[in-house]
């Protein structure tokens, strides 16, 4: 197949590291990139050989050469943008998290259904091996009726910008929207959800907390006020529960890790492991991951296709596979945290429907 042409707007260190994997896959064509930076521009644009470069994103837009358009920006510029590249006519692979806010994330869905445009979110982990063989073991009925899952992300002190490392601009509410749950939480939380065959979110309940230690210095030049730590537990229609921690810094060496159970068995994700009862025994069940990755790229056709979401995203754009339903558990997760959120405001557990109706748009003119 011909490969795809795309346009990347944004050249820092998100978009960089998916120019990286661009290079990587011959279906991938980067033909221009678009940052207000032109300095940056025009080093990121000889680096990867890209031959247009853009400082204003609609003139990229613009292109009728340009069939999608991967939006590597900080949180709250994903929703302008992404809108109007749909609008353009692009297809759209956003960054995480989907937006900087529920309400911007539902109308980048609502924008997608109407112009028939594809939406894919970057939710790294939903093709890690780890997930591929749990959502085989729980659509082969292995765990029986789902009813609980576990999100956690841990970081000792990984705090963006204040612990060393990244820009600012992921601590602080104008750009970002949120902390360590819009910056990790997507990940986790989005995989639990996807795990759960994306439940109907009803109620949720959380706290936040900032209370490690930082460099003064940095904490006052970077505006830092977002959480460090978010903890929630949500409720969904089905009766199934979910329970989220997730840590940029705490004083702690490890948390538990991510499972899911159900009626006839459980599965952990890192390291991956099976809990079930054979003969009336329990039984523990770890896997050759290594050898099922093989059998699988060896016996199974497109099976290339989710080994990475840019691999995913192209391949679904080439028709060869369904795109998996990543604008949804990305709108579902940003549902979730943002009900962390005003939990934690109100004092209270807090319906989905309070969380919908409170959300309002944090979105940045680019």
């Amino acid at each position: 197949m011909e490969p795809i042409r795309i346009g990347v707007i944004g050249v820092g260190q998100i978009g960089k590291h998916h120019l990286d994997e661009y290079e990587r896959i011959h279906e991938a064509n980067v033909v221009a990139v678009a940052d207000i930076n032109a300095t940056e521009l025009q080093s990121v644009a000889n680096r990867y050989n890209v031959p247009h470069m853009y400082t204003n994103f609609r003139e990229l837009l613009g292109r009728d050469d340009i069939t999608a358009v991967d939006v590597c920006l900080h949180n709250n510029y994903h929703a302008q943008v992404s809108v109007a590249a749909m609008r353009a006519g692009k297809h759209v692979y956003c960054e995480k998290p989907i937006a900087g806010s529920f309400a911007d994330a539902r109308t980048m869905v609502s924008v997608a259904q109407e112009t028939g445009r594809k939406l894919h979110i970057q939710l790294a982990n939903l093709y890690a091996r780890e997930t591929r063989v749990a959502k085989r073991l729980i659509e082969d009925g292995r765990l029986g009726r789902l009813y609980h899952a576990r999100s956690t992300g841990f970081r000792r002190r990984g705090r963006p910008f204040v612990d060393g490392y990244g820009a600012k601009a992921f601590v602080n509410k104008q750009t970002a929207g949120g902390g360590a749950l819009f910056d990790m939480g997507v990940y986790h939380i989005s995989q639990m959800l996807y795990l759960l065959n994306l439940p109907t979110v009803e109620r949720i309940s959380g706290k936040i907390y900032q209370e490690t230690a930082m460099d003064e210095r940095r904490n006052l030049e970077s505006g830092y006020n977002v959480e460090e730590l978010g903890m929630g537990f949500v409720r969904f229609g089905g009766g199934e529960t979910l329970d989220v921690i997730e840590s940029w810094a705490i004083h702690l060496n490890q948390f538990e890790g991510s499972y899911v159970v159900g009626s006839l068995g459980g599965v952990r994700l890192y390291p991956l492991s099976f809990h079930h009862t054979l003969g009336d025994m329990d039984i523990d069940a770890a896997f050759n991951l290594d050898a099922d990755d093989f059998r699988r790229h060896a016996l199974y056709e497109n099976e290339d296709a989710y080994d990475s979401s840019e691999r995913h995203w192209l391949a679904a754009l080439q028709n060869r596979v369904d795109l998996l339903p990543t604008a949804e558990l990305a709108l579902q997760t940003m549902l979730i945290s943002e009900g962390i959120y005003l939990s934690d405001r109100l004092g209270r557990e807090v319906e989905a429907s309070e969380v919908r109706e409170n959300s309002h748009s944090t979105a940045l003119d680019v």
